[in-house]
């Protein structure tokens, strides 16, 4: 089975800034032949504030005429604890209402010789929302239930930046509390591979007898970071699944052009107005 991993495309009708990546990107995976393409989050600029971002992206992705699956990033649902956007039950509302479930169980070939896929929302995790328990029971059901199969994880932000035992990157990684138990089950079940975006950074490399992915995005770079590996480059993620083994191949996509946020932050991620009182 040939999957194509998209990440971080950012794209919205009333901020086109880096729209003009979305139709090389687009021909690309048509040229592809992919089985499935799934979207590791941040498809929208603003979904988590504008409706009229998800609507659009959604539109977009149904124009592959590809089958897709998708987990929502924090510029789509808003952030765990983190104001003004935090993650809520009406913004997870709407993303289920474009965008389908925003964690999903996909499996692929036998029991015995294929592959559970497993879509996690990666906003809710030490989000504090009732929602929370409910996908952890879930995934604790859905890897139990996986038998045979090997079991790969979807998600928009990575557990960890330079290694699992790191202290609270913040924004960038899974917090330390929840990183220790989806650790622990990765371990237990021996999952295969964890695929992530959010860091517009593209690394693939094994940790463990784990591969993990962060799949590059398709819209732009960032220059300001913390210290952490990987390549500052665009493109997209070519997956390649077969009885008992795959392949990973982090992709160039011609025709990308190499925005840098910096240059446009303003206008696109503009800081809320302060107010006084």
């Amino acid at each position: 089975m040939r999957i194509i991993q998209i990440s971080d495309t950012h794209l919205s009708p009333g901020k086109p800034h880096f729209a003009d990546n979305w139709a090389p990107l687009a021909a690309w995976i048509a040229a592809q032949r992919p089985d499935l393409v799934i979207h590791t989050g941040d498809v929208t600029v603003d979904g988590a504030a504008v409706e009229a971002d998800l609507s659009y992206c959604a539109g977009l992705l149904n124009e592959l005429g590809i089958r897709w699956l998708a987990v929502p990033g924090n510029h789509d649902i808003g952030d765990a604890r983190r104001a003004p956007q935090p993650v809520t039950a009406e913004r997870l509302a709407l993303w289920r209402r474009y965008f389908g479930p925003d964690r999903w169980i996909e499996d692929v070939g036998g029991a015995t010789s294929g592959w559970r896929l497993i879509g996690l929302d990666a906003m809710l995790i030490d989000s504090g929302e009732p929602e929370e328990a409910g996908q952890a029971q879930w995934l604790e059901r859905a890897m139990a239930e996986a038998g045979e199969r090997r079991i790969a994880w979807f998600l928009h932000r990575p557990l960890f930046l330079q290694g699992p035992q790191e202290g609270d990157t913040g924004y960038w990684s899974v917090k330390p509390q929840p990183r220790g138990w989806l650790m622990a089950m990765l371990r237990h079940y021996r999952v295969v591979l964890v695929a992530s975006g959010h860091l517009h950074k593209a690394r693939n490399f094994d940790f463990e007898g784990t591969r993990y992915v962060w799949s590059p995005a398709s819209s732009f770079l960032v220059g300001t970071q913390p210290e952490m590996p990987g390549d500052k480059r665009l493109g997209a993620v070519l997956y390649e699944l077969g009885n008992g083994a795959f392949t990973a191949e982090i992709a160039e996509v011609p025709g990308l052009n190499q925005y840098w946020i910096e240059d446009v932050k303003p206008e696109v991620y503009p800081r809320p107005a302060k107010t006084s009182g």
